[in-house]
């Protein structure tokens, strides 16, 4: 069947629509499965397993569930371009439920949707284009149920669509591979970490564990530490840099020149290489002040993601819920990075007084950071460095495949590349 003769079907007539669960805050992080909104928006289909709990009811779940098939759709957001974004799920989810902020997407039966096309479908451009002219901005975009039933899918055949999805799953694959290598190698890293700056059991002169080869150690703020071994200041060993965010009554701000780093952006990536929204030569120009250096340590310091670390992949800007150590000696940075996020208990419990967590430049310069003597840092940063410089080529090899599978799609509906081959 060629493509002009393709089906094409408002999602009214192939998708019964749902509303997700709503609950107070006191009632997440126990319980059963939660489809979050951000595994929504970030991912093309639903994770093998889902990180959230949420304490639900059995009819909230019955109500709620998610099953093979089911399309999720963020209905709200701040701003009109993250409206609508999709996630598809490729098997059942006993006991699972899904997040109030989405729309469900319910397959009728009627006419046969591959999932695994679905989710491609979903996220096109043409079909995020269509969402977003006909969405609705007061305060928050937004995304009714009579929207929802003008939007359209185009259903190729089951084989086509089996075609379709298998070319690009290829991609998702390597995609995935390279996700998976990328948590290997910093596994890797936090395990010499551990080893060396937990236990105590770097090698000393000798080759020999030092702790368990009756090496020295001496009091200190942070308890007992290796003798010559230092505790200072985050402030000590980098200039600290909070963030701002352009201001509204300046324009062009925004562009396509410089990556402006939001808490969206951490993931559970260790580098930052891209971002969402990207600054202009004015928005640079009106912060540089603000601008941090590549392998610069950035830590989310207000609200819910208090105490997320990253290493900054690009010279960048953050908005003001981030402050960045750019390091006096930036080859460190896996060091630092490293204790910085073993500190996340620490970071909360800083922040826990207060009616929304935050840690202020004066109070982040000023948490102590213990600091080995520089032939054992060095010998660390030696072995951990080419983990790192991996997992960056990873990254950008995973921006480049992204790029491809999201070019290779529309070619694929219109014809210009052959689905049957």
């Amino acid at each position: 069947m060629s493509c002009t003769e393709w089906k094409e079907y408002k999602l009214d007539e192939v998708y019964e629509v749902s509303n997700g669960l709503s609950k107070k805050r006191e009632e997440f992080g126990f319980g059963y499965e939660f489809l979050a909104f951000t595994d929504v928006f970030n991912n093309y289909f639903v994770p093998q397993t889902l990180d959230n709990l949420v304490n639900s009811s059995e009819m909230e779940r019955v109500k709620c569930s998610i099953k093979r098939g089911d399309v999720f759709l963020t209905r709200t957001s701040e701003k009109l371009d993250e409206l609508g974004r999709s996630c598809v799920a490729l098997k059942d989810y006993p006991n699972a439920t899904f997040n109030g902020f989405t729309k469900r997407l319910r397959p009728i039966g009627n006419v046969e949707i591959l999932p695994e096309y679905a989710g491609y479908y979903f996220r096109s451009l043409k079909f995020r284009n269509a969402v977003t002219s006909m969405s609705s901005m007061t305060t928050r975009a937004s995304l009714n149920n009579d929207m929802i039933s003008l939007l359209t899918i185009t259903v190729p055949t089951l084989e086509e669509q089996e075609n379709i999805a298998n070319i690009l799953s290829c991609l998702d694959e390597k995609i995935e591979l390279n996700n998976e290598m990328n948590k290997t190698l910093e596994e890797m890293a936090q395990c010499i970490f551990k080893r060396w700056f937990v236990d105590f059991e770097f090698p000393n002169e000798d080759g020999e564990p030092y702790k368990s080869s009756g090496g020295e150690m001496v009091d200190s703020e942070l308890g007992m530490i290796p003798k010559g071994w230092e505790v200072q200041c985050i402030g000590d060993i980098g200039n600290v840099i909070t963030g701002k965010t352009p201001s509204a009554k300046v324009e062009g701000s925004y562009g396509d020149e410089c990556n402006f780093i939001t808490p969206r952006d951490i993931t559970d990536s260790p580098i930052i290489l891209n971002t969402e929204r990207k600054l202009s030569s004015i928005g640079i120009n009106n912060l540089k002040k603000n601008l941090v250096c590549k392998n610069s340590i950035g830590v989310s310091c207000i609200g819910s993601n208090l105490g997320e670390v990253y290493i900054t992949g690009e010279n960048s800007i953050t908005n003001q819920q981030i402050n960045t150590v750019v390091l006096d000696e930036s080859h460190i940075y896996p060091y630092v990075y490293i204790y910085l996020k073993n500190m996340k208990n620490e970071f909360l419990n800083m922040a826990g007084g207060s009616a929304v967590p935050i840690i202020n430049k004066t109070s982040f310069s000023e948490i102590n950071i213990l600091m080995p003597d520089m032939y054992i840092l060095n010998k660390f940063v030696q072995s951990t460095t080419c983990y790192f410089e991996r997992i960056e080529e990873n990254l950008k090899e995973n921006e480049s495949l992204i790029a491809l599978r999201d070019s290779l799609f529309p070619k694929l509906m219109s014809g210009e590349i052959d689905i049957n081959l």
